[in-house]
């Protein structure tokens, strides 16, 4: 079947681009059946994966069946539609919101465009400015160079929930890949306004809307800061310094060699800012600067990672650490300037470190954790929005780097994020103090936790299988011991039990269906399993306790023996 499906690709093929692919592969049934045996998938996380040819690839026909599927969702259940889209710097992603324009267009679905390359937050913004009833951001975020994707927005500016995603999926099913897909003229859809650019207010809309997030609004008068800063080749550069610049940061040194859009990265083949060596380059010029601090944004500007200095060497922070830092910097300072809402909630992901629920409780201020995905963070928004409490939304964050404050956009927000780091930042040198220093303030007033996380990968088309027989596995022979701490307690996301291993209780967890299993140590330790929704990989989230960094880390040691033996 799949080699039919490849002479058909063979002969429907236009781009020379393409041909030249499927020409590479004659005769290679591996190849042929890797790219073709398989569907690209969709999901709530839309379409990631390799670029080239073939129906399990990132390619303009994938992308166009995907998006006639959506015209063909949304077609169903509106009357004029409305998509905002935009992209980032990767490979061809400026080609791939082209051609999704013009199937919406061709389809009768209005569609506001962006003129350049503008991050996920933007996207996010302009979809809820817009009224959209669905927005489209062209990435593979911090994948490598090879990958791209296809993320699909909700009208509330969230990923696309799973019910829709399974309507849109359904609507895909139906279609053939060539013959089904239609297509307009781009510039004679524009001329009928069938496409429009976003409008250069909307954009300064945004910009508004981050600055309005500041807290010490004059703080950069008062501390000149000097910072580096990175975008890793991504969309970043434009809206991070234009909102910079506006909130009165003078000081700002751009990484050259990363400045300007390139999707081959080719400093870092891993754009992503919790990979030490994407941030290198930065490393090397902030401490040559001798600056306060280094940030970096991913391709897709929603994640974002700091470097602080350390005596003399400057530290890369953890998603978990910064996390944990803006949670206490932004509770105390709103106490502080008495625009702390009354009943203050702060949402993070079950991933995330359980020190920031401590130090939330210690200004009042509740946590609510939500399964992994930060469409879920956006939900918590939605729901208070429905009550007209959206106020009380303070942070929303995951341990992958991602921050969210206000409620405008929902999704993470690197943008936003990087201007209330570089607050922080600021705020504690007017005080003689450091980011650094406060980290080590908030660990000696709660206890050393060491949060990590490990991935596993597993690539090629039989990884996906093992994947799925290792999470069976730990359910049919469910771990006693990491190392030599005993399982106190089991979480599973799938069945939605927790399971006291001391008395044999359980009980009902009151969260959607996940793949995910949580263990609770002996110690107050805590170890989480979960495939990646969106690369081939395991990923095992660690919560150690400690007296000291050191202790920590031998405790992880001992437990790893137990989780590598399973996952290696």
């Amino acid at each position: 079947m799949y080699n039919k499906e490849y002479l058909r690709w063979c002969e429907a093929v236009g781009e020379e681009y393409l041909q030249a692919e499927l020409k590479e592969i004659t005769g290679n049934d591996e190849a042929i059946k890797e790219r073709f045996l398989l569907n690209l998938e969709f999901g709530t996380a839309g379409l990631r994966g390799v670029l080239g040819a073939g129906t399990n690839r990132m390619n303009i026909y994938t992308v166009g069946k995907a998006t006639q599927g959506l015209a063909n969702f949304l077609t169903s259940e509106k009357e004029n539609p409305v998509v905002t889209i935009s992209y980032d710097s990767r490979i061809r992603s400026d080609e791939f919101a082209q051609v999704a324009a013009q199937i919406l267009a061709a389809n009768g679905v209005k569609v506001y465009l962006y003129d350049a390359l503008a991050p996920v937050p933007m996207l996010s913004f302009a979809t809820r400015a817009h009224k959209s009833d669905a927005g489209i951001m062209i990435t593979a975020s911090h994948n490598p160079a090879k990958y791209n994707g296809y993320k699909v927005y909700g009208p509330d500016g969230c990923q696309m929930t799973s019910e829709s995603a399974d309507k849109v999926l359904a609507e895909i099913n139906k279609l053939d890949i060539f013959a089904d897909i239609k297509k307009a003229d781009f510039e004679q859809a524009k001329a009928e306004g069938k496409i429009e650019y976003v409008s250069d207010e909307v954009k300064q809309a945004y910009y508004d809307w981050c600055l309005g997030q500041m807290m010490r609004k004059d703080i950069f008068e008062k501390e000149p800061m000097k910072m580096v800063y990175t975008p890793l080749n991504g969309s970043g550069l434009v809206p991070v310094t234009t909102v910079l610049a506006k909130a009165g940061l003078k000081d700002i040194t751009i990484v050259e060699e990363q400045r300007l859009p390139d999707g081959n990265f080719p400093t870092c083949p891993y754009p992503n800012p919790e990979i030490r060596e994407a941030m290198q380059l930065g490393l090397d010029r902030v401490k040559e600067l001798d600056g306060d601090v280094l940030i970096a944004t991913d391709p897709d500007a929603d994640r974002v990672g700091i470097a602080v200095k350390e005596n003399d060497e400057y530290v890369l922070l953890t998603g978990n650490q910064v996390g944990i830092l803006l949670t206490d910097y932004i509770a105390k300072t709103r106490k502080e300037l008495g625009t702390l809402p009354e009943n203050p909630i702060m949402v993070k992901s079950i991933v995330s470190s359980s020190l920031a629920d401590a130090v939330a409780a210690s200004h009042g201020v509740e946590t609510i954790n939500v399964l992994t995905g930060f469409k879920y963070i956006g939900t918590e928004i939605k729901k208070l929005e429905e009550k007209g409490e959206e106020e009380r939304f303070i942070l929303g964050f995951e341990e992958s780097y991602g921050y969210l404050v206000g409620s405008a956009v929902r999704d993470k927000d690197a943008v936003v994020a990087t201007l209330l780091i570089s607050e922080m930042a600021a705020y504690y040198r007017s005080i003689g103090s450091s980011i650094n220093k406060a980290l080590q303030d908030i660990y000696a007033k709660f206890g050393y936790y060491l949060n990590k996380v490990d991935s596993y990968e597993f690539e090629g088309l039989s990884g996906m299988d093992k994947m799925k027989d290792i999470m069976q596995g730990l359910r049919d022979k469910p771990l006693a011991k990491l190392g030599s701490l005993p399982v106190v307690a089991r979480e599973d996301y799938k069945t939605l039990v927790h399971k006291d291993e001391l008395t044999g209780e359980e009980w009902h967890i009151d969260l959607p269906n996940a793949n995910i299993l949580i263990y609770y140590l002996e110690g107050g330790h805590q170890v989480i399993v979960r495939p990646s929704g969106t690369e081939p990989k395991i990923k095992v989230y660690y919560s150690i306790k400690g007296k000291d960094l050191a202790e920590a880390t031998e405790i992880k040691a001992d437990i790893d023996t137990v989780i590598k033996a399973v996952l290696a």
